[in-house]
């Protein structure tokens, strides 16, 4: 599909994010229209881009999104949130039900509230945000790592509903983006520059990404870690993102971070 001339929601922007690099680059290659949202919208900064407010744990706010953007044919579902350190058995319930309830169910009800749009102007695409987490069994992640797994099979299975209605469905996967979070929170674990290598550009991720949309590609694996993770399922060693755990310890939550693990 090409970018030029596209009408896209990008929900998630943040201060130098997947979100905010998604929005700047789609301006860049020729979009005709991007709505930049999140639930605090005074947080974004985007030029050029429409600014709207948008929670996708509750509906009345994702259903006026899709009212206001009724131009949409192009939806980048990069919102989500991570507790670092939350474990199934010790930790509190209602962290995993929220981290369940962004990640799976607010994605769901965006894709439910915006494929009338996109069937409407013409079938257009998705683009959902994944993590190499949804691969890996990694010690402190695995409740975040649960949620990518149910959004990866999420998406697999609308690929082929949506396929009706000619609305193209592709996932992006990657394993660690050196946003402005992710880098203070991995430098907090691991130490000042520890895992510098492992770590890829933000702007480097979304370029594969838009390149795979404009492609065709269902599936866009965008980092070494997400090569690796995707390899060791079939195989019978760790792959590098899993054995993470084996070197860093997370500790407990204490509060939520963007999920961009």
């Amino acid at each position: 599909m090409q970018l030029q001339g596209r009408t896209a929601l990008v929900t998630g922007v943040g201060a130098g994010n997947l979100g905010h690099h998604f929005v700047q680059q789609l301006l860049e290659r020729g979009a005709a229209r991007v709505y930049a949202t999140a639930r605090r919208p005074e947080n974004i900064d985007a030029p050029g881009a429409e600014v709207l407010r948008l929670d996708m744990t509750h509906q009345e706010s994702v259903t006026e999104a899709a009212a206001v953007a009724h131009g949409v044919d192009l939806l980048i579902n990069n919102a989500s949130v991570a507790f670092p350190g939350l474990t199934f058995l010790g930790g509190d319930p209602e962290m995993i039900r929220r981290q369940f309830d962004t990640n799976v169910f607010g994605t769901l009800a965006m894709i439910r509230a915006f494929a009338p749009v996109l069937a409407a102007n013409g079938g257009g695409a998705i683009l959902n945000v994944l993590s190499a987490a949804a691969w890996s069994a990694t010690e402190g992640l695995g409740v975040y790592g649960a949620s990518k797994a149910a959004l990866w099979s999420m998406t697999a299975n609308l690929r082929g509903e949506l396929s009706r209605q000619g609305t193209f469905v592709s996932s992006l996967v990657f394993g660690m983006a050196s946003t402005p979070v992710m880098k203070a929170l991995v430098d907090s674990v691991a130490g000042p520059g520890a895992l510098d290598d492992l770590m890829t550009d933000p702007a480097v991720i979304v370029a594969r990404a838009l390149d795979g949309l404009e492609a065709g590609s269902i599936e866009i694996v965008a980092d070494t870690l997400a090569v690796d993770a995707k390899a060791a399922l079939t195989g019978d060693g760790k792959s590098a993102y899993g054995s993470l755990s084996d070197d860093y310890s997370i500790p407990q939550p204490t509060s939520a971070v963007p999920g961009e693990l």
